[in-house]
């Protein structure tokens, strides 16, 4: 796989049980081992299956993703269904799975989100998070903390960090964009978006140094007030890590003109 390459999966094709299949290029890798994937395009993969079940009138304001294992850099399928249908509240799920071997298939990620119907609620609507303000973004930022980071799909995505990084009790905030499409020759979608870089809050709001500790989420809840409309999002994360290694990655979601919704991960942290 090459650096040059395009998109973070090429599609190959529909297989005859229906799900989508993938070929991971080098921008969906992880930094925590070299055949792993980042969860953050897998959870753009997922959302990007379930958003075709969503009907005119309503949007997704919920989604869950479950990594149930390292998801390796092989052939992928994807498939995606109406788990509960409704007029007004549907439940939409999803599943990725990896090739093992040739025809040999193992479940590595599922998802869950809820699409309502949307009305206007302009008279009483109500941000709890305050606003961050975009800032001027004339290039990418590049600090000590991002560079152990610039791997994979961390190195697809533009970065401008703003304020303190690994300060106790100070979110760390940080605007991103996607340098790379989720699927080659597709423009990903506002919600497909963030979802990717959703999954990037653990990272940002890290307080560990990853020389001596790794800290892997499990999931990734990701609740949206406002539907996302912007190439840039900010993400202003903590981390809360109790006293027999498990944390909590917490995070504000934010777009220009506000923030738009709030990002929760749980956390296995290990030393090396």
């Amino acid at each position: 796989m090459s650096e040059n390459e395009v998109g973070c999966y090429v599609p190959l094709k529909v297989d005859l049980d229906g799900y989508e299949v993938f070929e991971p290029t080098s921008h969906a890798g992880s930094g925590w081992g070299p055949n792993m994937q980042h969860g953050g395009p897998v959870s753009a993969l997922l959302t990007r299956a379930m958003e075709q079940h969503v009907h005119d009138g309503s949007r997704i304001s919920r989604v869950t993703v479950e990594i149930l294992g390292a998801v390796p850099l092989s052939t992928m399928r994807v498939r995606s269904w109406v788990q509960r249908p409704g007029r007004r509240i549907e439940l939409l799920a999803a599943e990725v799975e990896a090739e093992t071997s040739p025809g040999e298939w193992r479940p590595v990620a599922a998802a869950r989100a809820w699409s309502l119907a949307t009305r206007s609620t302009q008279h009483v609507a109500h941000h709890a998070d305050p606003g961050l303000p975009l800032p001027n973004i004339t290039g990418s930022t590049d600090t000590g903390f991002l560079d152990s980071w610039r791997l994979g799909f961390v190195g697809a995505l533009e970065w401008h960090v703003d304020g303190p990084v690994g300060q106790p009790g100070v979110p760390t905030v940080a605007w991103l964009r996607l340098a790379q499409p989720i699927v080659a020759g597709e423009a990903p979608t506002p919600l497909q978006r963030v979802l990717a870089i959703a999954d990037v809050a653990n990272g940002i709001g890290a307080r560990l140094d990853t020389q001596f500790w790794t800290f892997l989420n499990t999931d990734l809840a990701v609740y949206l007030f406002e539907p996302p409309s912007d190439t840039w999002i900010g993400i202003q994360a903590e981390t809360s890590i109790g006293h027999d290694g498990i944390a909590m990655s917490s995070a504000v979601v934010h777009g220009a003109d506000g923030p738009i919704g709030r990002i929760a991960q749980n956390v296995l942290v290990q030393p090396r």
